[in-house]
């Protein structure tokens, strides 16, 4: 969780130059989704074309997944849980630094299945808090997404309470995906393979929240795309 400093700072970016373009009502109802929200931190993968953990390299004045967590506090999530590999030390020694609580860590036993095996322990997991009406399912390794992107991702599906939402970017969906509860349920027993495949099998479509973020299309994978992010993005590592 964030100190009352850094919540200050967080705070006055997403209201200030950050959320400039959107309505008063808009970030209202953002907010109001915002206290209802669960944030699913994806962070179980080898990392083997980076040939180090991800979400372990430096951004922002902490790790990516401190700097991840951080953000989705300061959207006023609330409940944050990272899932991770079962047996990384590593992974779990840097929560223990930013002081990420126990409680809030999902063990992947098969991380080897791929990211859909997490989605499927998240959804499965009995730690969620209650009164949790929406879940965002969001990559480890996307520090680089504007504050904006992500309010104007939770005011979409505060509009659309019932739908699954997602950003888009000239005509792509991309990730982070909300999805509502009824949804969220489901995916802890579908026979999918893919979150992709399924959201195909939903009776309604995805709703797109159309954002011009490039952020949304640059991966980090391998140590070139992380030289080019820090290059890139300079102003979203900011740090209290």
């Amino acid at each position: 969780m964030l100190g009352r400093n850094e919540r200050q700072f967080w705070t006055k970016r997403l209201h200030t130059r950050e959320f400039s373009g959107h309505t008063a009502a808009m970030e209202a109802d953002a907010n109001s989704l915002a206290r209802c929200l669960g944030v699913v931190l994806l962070a179980a993968g080898s990392s083997r074309r980076m040939k180090r953990p991800k979400l372990l390299l430096p951004w922002g004045g902490t790790s990516i997944a401190g700097h991840q967590i951080r953000v989705w506090d300061g959207l006023g999530a609330k409940q944050i849980a990272i899932v991770c590999a079962a047996g990384d030390k590593a992974m779990q020694a840097e929560l223990d630094r930013i002081k990420s609580p126990a409680e809030n860590r999902i063990l992947n036993h098969a991380p080897q299945n791929g990211m859909f095996s997490s989605i499927r322990c998240a959804a499965r997991w009995a730690g969620w808090t209650t009164g949790l009406t929406h879940w965002a399912i969001t990559l480890g390794d996307q520090p680089h997404l504007r504050l904006e992107t992500l309010r104007a991702l939770l005011a979409c599906a505060a509009a659309q309470p019932g739908k699954v939402c997602q950003p888009r970017r000239h005509g792509h969906f991309r990730h982070p995906v909300l999805v509502p509860k009824t949804v969220f349920l489901q995916l802890g027993t579908t026979r999918a393979a893919t979150l992709k495949d399924f959201l195909e099998t939903l009776p309604e479509s995805v709703v797109g929240c159309d954002v011009d973020d490039p952020g949304l299309d640059q991966d980090i994978d391998t140590p070139a795309d992380y030289e080019k992010a820090l290059a890139l993005y300079p102003s979203r590592q900011q740090s209290p």
